[in-house]
């Protein structure tokens, strides 16, 4: 609260001693909390509400896809110059733009996850709710957010590596002249990476490392394990996933007198105010009907003027955009168009080379991590902690090893681009082949099932929602690490290829924001026509043909 209320100080100075990354640590750490408290819940309410209602879906997935291919730093003029004008006497501002810096590294994926969740359930569980009539809210918490939970719960890992991956570029960044820079690990590790300072930039991967470590032992172990009681299956599993820290918290007496004194008291004091907004459905005309019909009436009434209001708002927001960003791209000559075309070509290249060898090695290795939960025990961790290792930080030897070689430059953007997006894939084959049911893996091990035919019967139809969940998020987030895979400085020199990323690196921090723009719009193009051509058209399929029945 001291460093938010603070007088503004667009730079800070940084300490590169081992002490000052204690103090450091604990920044970020509450950065990324509050980023991913605001994912979740943008996460439940967008995926909800355009999984359930399909005119809003038509709307709701296409500008998904545009805000997911918008890239980290294309959002850094707009958040950084309208909050810091919002608090211009405090740090309050750049904290906020921070946050929402890392929140749009995080959200997306999940987004994307829970959607799909509830596009894919069970036909027969949809229908049990609508014959007991269930409320709204009382689908969502007992079938929506349940049958979602096991992917939510791996995307939500690979959100936290998101944020990681893009830490460094979320704390310390150049807008013109204009230099920012907030204390954190993100902004300890950048500054390391420029002096060279080899030393110190161990020192904060290890302190990087030791918070993953944490985090996975106290919060995303525990979380996995209780997810598993989620899973769609009418056989329990053989062994499945434990922690420690989960059985002490179902233990813990002090957590049970909470529960019975305070949890359940607040639980149903807020279930009645649901149950006034959502009354039930009646039969007939009773005068109870006539009242439920009365609140229901009103409530719609004041849903419509709400939304009513929120559309104007919103159409007159989006029009002063169009007028302002039209303003913008007249300033673009004719032959940076043609630059920035070539260099969408090129990057797109390099974006395919990177989902390809990403999906070569991650489907086998996540279905048998998510197969064995004594290896998905052993390995949670680790995979955690490389996906969430700035790969930016690795640039100095990636640099020393790969400039011997012939298109060297291009050759680390590829690998760049590739450590940043193959988690995406990687963690939500580790989520499908987890929510496998057992009596289908025992189904088909009591008939031989095995080999190619095991996969192409059982597993991947089974993992088919889940791998494109993944694709359509490693793709849009590769054309995202194109930013900082393809323009890296480091020890006071700047690696550049040629690529749109490095285009839209070098417009953010030279402050041309209209080469920024046409960057970002080409960039967005980009990744909705491939969402339109070839993602959304697997997502139908998966919807129609691989889903539980």
């Amino acid at each position: 609260a001291a460093r938010w209320s603070a007088p503004l100080t667009p730079v800070v100075t940084l300490s590169l001693s081992p002490l000052a990354l204690p103090l450091y640590a604990g920044y970020s750490l509450l950065r990324m909390l509050l980023a991913y408290g605001l994912a979740l819940l943008f996460t439940l309410l967008y995926g909800h509400v355009a999984a359930t209602h399909r005119q809003a879906e038509r709307v709701l997935i296409p500008l998904l896809d545009v805000l997911q291919s918008i890239p980290i730093l294309s959002f850094l003029p707009a958040a950084v110059l309208a909050l810091v004008a919002a608090f211009p006497h405090s740090n309050l501002g750049l904290e906020l733009a921070s946050i929402l810096l890392i929140f749009t590294s995080q959200v997306w994926n999940m987004t994307f996850s829970f959607y799909h969740s509830v596009l894919t359930l069970p036909r027969d569980l949809v229908e049990v709710c609508r014959l007991l009539r269930l409320r709204p809210w009382q689908r969502f918490l007992t079938l929506e957010l349940p049958a979602s939970l096991i992917g939510l719960v791996w995307n939500s890992l690979m959100s936290w590596a998101g944020g990681w991956f893009f830490l460094m570029a979320a704390e310390q960044f150049t807008l013109g002249a204009q230099s920012f820079r907030l204390p954190g690990l993100g902004s300890y590790l950048q500054l390391a990476a420029d002096r060279g300072e080899l030393g110190a930039l161990a020192l904060g991967l290890l302190t990087l490392i030791g918070l993953i470590v944490a985090l996975d032992v106290c919060v995303w172990r525990p979380l996995v394990a209780w997810a598993e009681r989620f899973k769609l299956e009418e056989q329990a599993e053989v062994a499945p996933p434990r922690s420690i820290v989960l059985e002490l918290l179902r233990a813990s007496p002090v957590l049970r007198w909470l529960r019975r004194r305070v949890g359940r008291p607040l639980w149903e004091a807020f279930t009645m105010v649901l149950n006034q907004l959502q009354p039930l459905p009646t039969l007939q005309e009773t005068p109870a009907a006539t009242t439920a019909g009365w609140k229901r009436r009103m409530w719609v009434g004041v849903r419509r003027g709400v939304t009513g209001l929120a559309l104007i708002s919103l159409g007159l927001l989006v029009g002063w955009v169009l007028w302002q960003g039209g303003q913008l791209l007249l300033q673009v000559p004719a032959a940076t168009w043609g630059r920035l075309l070539l260099a969408t070509g090129a990057t797109w290249l390099r974006t395919l080379v990177a989902l390809a060898i990403g999906v070569l090695w991650t489907v086998p290795v996540g279905v048998a991590i998510g197969l064995s939960p004594r290896w998905s025990r052993r390995l949670q961790a680790l995979v955690q902690i490389v996906a969430s290792i700035p790969a930016t930080a690795l640039f100095p030897a990636l640099v020393a090893v790969l400039l011997t070689l012939p298109g060297s430059l291009s050759l680390a953007a590829i690998l760049l681009m590739l450590l940043g997006t193959q988690w995406y894939v990687l963690f939500n084959v580790i989520a499908g082949a987890m929510a496998i049911p057992r009596d289908l893996l025992e189904a088909a091990a009591l008939f031989e099932v095995k080999g190619w035919r095991r996969w192409r019967t059982l597993i991947l139809p089974a993992i088919f929602p889940f791998l494109v969940t993944g694709l359509i998020t490693a793709s849009g987030g590769a054309w995202n690490a194109s930013i900082v895979s393809e323009l890296v400085q480091f020890h006071g020199e700047t690696f550049q290829t040629f690529g749109l990323g490095a285009e839209i690196a070098a417009a953010a921090a030279a402050g041309n924001y209209p080469v920024l723009l046409a960057g970002t719009l080409l960039m967005a193009a980009a990744v909705v026509l491939l969402n339109r051509l070839i993602w959304k058209r697997l997502y139908r399929l998966a919807e129609q043909r691989y889903r539980l029945a």
